[in-house]
């Protein structure tokens, strides 16, 4: 498809005063978007630990600042540019993900490198690189039949499965499950044949059933033997499936929480906790510190300034500010769409379709567990939630969005 003169998305011709509305409204949305959620960052944050004495929030204001630097230079660079480096700056992703694993455990997970002042979390930077090598592999393939598609398909494959396989042995269970959605997303925006589309369904409809019944077998196992800890070390060398014992549990908490923590008290008190603080906020909220889930420690201060941060928002701020988070969210990613379907090339529209979902997958999960329509994956909210490696990926991917549009051809 010619972009110059047709977006990805429609069947007409491109106007030079719809591109400039467009781009306009970008132009608006995009940093008033931002400054919404960072603010109620840095808010709720600062709320969520008063009474712990933690200095998170202060950490959070130096990251957006820093991260906001970086926005600006990334979106001024020609994203043509991240094209052309593609793979030397993806291998130093995966090497990166390799480095971990010289560092200890930290809360039964290695997944990051500590420099001493600061750690660095590279699976949040690994998403970001692999968006980029997956969107040059498929911008420059050729794409016509499935049979034609498959070379490139197969590149693209390789590309992802490595980062998530280093991911997922982190163990991220949470992070390695954003790359499929970008992956196809990809896809879609290169024109591959719908037939993979439904052969990818039905392979995908198999692992949840192989998942399902894996997770069904784990619980019979672990049930009828008196000894639980004996049990699950023998289940695991038993099985095929490459799950952790905690991430069973949180799957079957999610679909069973009645069976696998009936009072409430083991591991689902997060969830439950997290809904309290949501059901309680009301239309406008308690008020700015005024929230009791975290200032009591029912939503354990570990987790409330990251993973929950929404709960304590929607205590505090009640549906408005709950809403208010959620629109902010709506206008970022449907700009990103709107840059998509206004980019000039198949690299442009490919960055910035992966940017839009990339985003929408950690707001949909990560807002999801905390209302309890999701199971609990440990994904962060984009701009919201505490963590300077998360925060400042989500920098770059606006900064790439912002980039595809300011060096549309047209413009040049």
């Amino acid at each position: 498809m010619d972009f110059e003169t047709k977006g990805i998305f429609s069947s007409g011709t491109n106007k030079r005063d719809d591109l400039l509305e467009t781009e306009s409204k970008w132009e608006i949305f995009s940093p008033v978007s931002l400054i919404i959620l960072c603010t109620m960052s840095i808010l709720f944050i600062r709320s969520a630990q008063a009474y712990t004495g933690g200095n998170q929030w202060q950490m959070q204001v130096i990251w957006v600042i820093i991260g906001f630097s970086i926005y600006v230079i990334v979106s001024v660079v020609d994203y043509h540019f991240w094209m052309r480096f593609a793979h030397i700056i993806y291998v130093l992703g995966v090497i990166s993900l390799v480095l971990v694993f010289l560092w200890p455990q930290k809360y039964g997970a290695q997944r990051w490198i500590d420099l001493g002042l600061f750690k660095i979390q590279p699976s949040e930077f690994a998403k970001i690189v692999t968006l980029i090598l997956g969107a040059s592999i498929m911008a420059r393939s050729e794409i016509g039949n499935l049979k034609d598609s498959l070379k490139g398909i197969c590149k693209l494959g390789f590309c992802f499965v490595c980062p998530m396989f280093l991911i997922f042995k982190q163990p991220d269970l949470g992070s390695t499950l954003v790359f499929p959605p970008i992956a196809f997303s990809i896809l879609y925006v290169a024109r591959i044949p719908y037939r993979f589309f439904v052969a990818t369904a039905l392979l995908f409809v198999v692992i949840i059933g192989v998942l399902g019944y894996d997770v069904f077998r784990y619980y019979q196992y672990k049930s009828e033997n008196p000894h639980p800890n004996e049990a699950i070390v023998a289940y695991e060398d038993t099985t095929l499936i490459p799950l952790k014992d905690y991430q069973r549990k949180r799957i079957l908490t999610f679909l069973a929480p009645e069976v696998m923590d009936p009072n409430g008290i083991g591991a689902n008190w997060n969830r439950i906790q997290a809904l309290i603080a949501v059901a309680t906020g009301g239309i406008s909220g308690k008020g700015l510190g005024n929230g009791m889930q975290a200032k009591l420690g029912y939503l354990p201060s570990a987790v409330a300034h990251n993973d929950f941060i929404f709960a304590v928002l929607a205590e505090e701020s009640g549906f408005v500010g709950g809403m208010t988070a959620i629109a902010a969210y709506f206008l970022l990613i449907f700009g990103c769409l709107k840059v998509a379907s206004k980019a000039s090339d198949r690299f442009g529209a490919m960055l910035a379709i992966g940017v839009s979902v990339l985003l929408m997958t950690h707001v949909f999960i990560n807002i999801g567990m905390t209302i309890g329509i999701t199971p609990i994956t440990g994904l962060p909210l984009p701009f919201l939630s505490y963590g300077g490696s998360f925060l400042i990926s989500c920098f770059i991917l606006l900064g790439l969005v912002q980039s595809v549009y300011r060096h549309r051809k047209e413009f040049r």
